[in-house]
């Protein structure tokens, strides 16, 4: 039965990898020869039919230590949901459970600070936001967020004092229920964008807090959340916050700066060591930062890109061409040309990355993180093998043949290309 309820969970387990290859097989000398390392990831369930091995393996990119612990509870997940099913049972409302609970389980054992205690409150916090992302306001989307500390409230009032936020305590506690967000204006003054409600582990709200620079952000500081992960940073382990996007999503943000996506309602990680581990040794470490925050904003944003980090001397190549979709006219010319020699975070901070890495074509980076060009296109007869998808996958897919490519998409997934292939994937 547990093979046969396996292949339920498979594909959701796949996709929030970000591709990795999901098995899970009867242990005997074969599985057991299959060792946990980098890219591989061994997790025992013993059941009292048998014991199975699940086996996740993902070429080019090793697993990050997030991804590992988030691998321990899918396992223990799935071990709980094995032994608890009514024996006899048709395994049609098994495999309907695992497949509609499974991530949701994982997620919220995960966002426990202590692992033994129970997590159904932080599952019902969840479900709360899930069922208020549907709801519209004058034609808007509902959005909302909390901030759940584990420790007193004294010590995250202290946390607070250090940051740049106005915080108001209620009088008294208020539960966090069904009912909590009954009126419009519950949602609509605390919105989770730079205002949230403020909980602790027992889901009793015990104030609000806002991030007085929030407004003065630029758009990617706000999109990354950088003032909600740096409050995170101040707090002890297993703080976490949560709120649902203008695009009706929810995010989860873990310390020092994972956050979980639940998004067409399917949960995915963005792990920044996963960018970390991509970029390493092809752009130095600050560039690196900015990019990851930028591509991360332009998915929430729905804003399509090819970033191709690679050396200037590619464009000698007959494959690649400069500056020919964004235009070939002197002045589009001397436009792009004021943004040359120009670093990430340098773009990034003056407010024109987004708008560089929006042109139609490829964004040009070398090593140094330094732009060479934009709006660049590229001879896609060199693709190899069958490519499956749209211009930009095919795009991709060919320029990686000349240094490593991120491709965000105009529906928001995030891709890395190298070599020719496509190694990982969210969203």
């Amino acid at each position: 039965m547990p093979i046969r309820a396996f292949e339920s969970i498979k594909k959701i387990v796949e996709d929030f990898f970000g591709g990795a290859t999901f098995s899970l097989a009867k242990e005997d000398s074969a599985t057991r020869a299959a060792k946990q390392g980098e890219n591989v990831l061994v997790k025992r369930i013993n059941t009292e039919l048998d014991t199975y091995r699940f086996i996740l393996r993902r070429n080019g990119l090793p697993f990050t230590d997030t991804e590992r612990k988030i691998a321990d509870e899918v396992a223990e997940a799935f071990h709980i949901f094995f032994i608890k099913r009514r024996k006899g049972s048709d395994i049609t409302y098994f495999r309907t459970a695992l497949l509609s609970s499974l991530l949701d389980v994982s997620v919220s054992r995960y966002l426990r600070f202590n692992r033994h205690s129970a997590f159904w409150s932080i599952q019902k916090l969840l479900q709360l936001l899930k069922t208020l992302s549907f709801q519209r306001h004058e034609g808007k989307p509902a959005t909302s967020g909390f901030i759940v500390y584990c420790n007193q409230i004294e010590e995250f009032n202290v946390a607070c004092s250090l940051s740049d936020c106005l915080r108001h305590d209620f009088n008294s506690s208020i539960g966090i229920s069904a009912n909590f967000f009954k009126s419009p204006l519950t949602y609509l003054l605390v919105n989770g964008m730079g205002t949230y409600y403020v909980s602790n582990i027992n889901m009793q709200a015990t104030g609000m807090i806002k991030f007085m620079n929030y407004g003065n952000r630029d758009a990617i500081e706000r999109l990354s959340l950088r003032d909600t992960l740096s409050l995170l940073k101040k707090l002890e382990a297993g703080a976490f916050a949560v709120c649902i996007t203008p695009a009706s999503e929810l995010e989860v943000m873990t310390c020092p700066d994972n956050i979980f996506v639940w998004r067409k309602g399917s949960w995915s990680l963005f792990d920044p060591d996963i960018y970390r581990s991509f970029l390493s040794g092809c752009l130095v470490a600050q560039e690196i930062e900015s990019l990851i925050t930028t591509v991360y904003s332009l998915s929430k944003l729905r804003l399509g890109t090819i970033v191709l980090i690679a050396d200037e001397n590619v464009l000698v190549s007959g494959d690649l061409q400069r500056g020919t979709t964004s235009g070939k006219d002197s002045l589009s010319q001397l436009i792009i040309s004021f943004f040359k020699d120009k670093t990430i975070s340098g773009l990034k901070h003056s407010g024109e990355l987004i708008s560089i890495l929006s042109l139609d074509g490829m964004t040009l980076f070398n090593k140094d993180g330094v732009l060479v060009d934009a709006g660049i296109i590229i001879n896609t007869s060199t693709t190899p093998g069958v490519v499956t998808g749209g211009g930009r996958t095919t795009a991709a897919t060919a320029a990686s043949l000349y240094g490593k490519v991120i491709k965000v998409s105009e529906d928001g997934p995030i891709e890395l290309y190298e070599r020719g292939k496509c190694i990982y994937r969210f969203g």
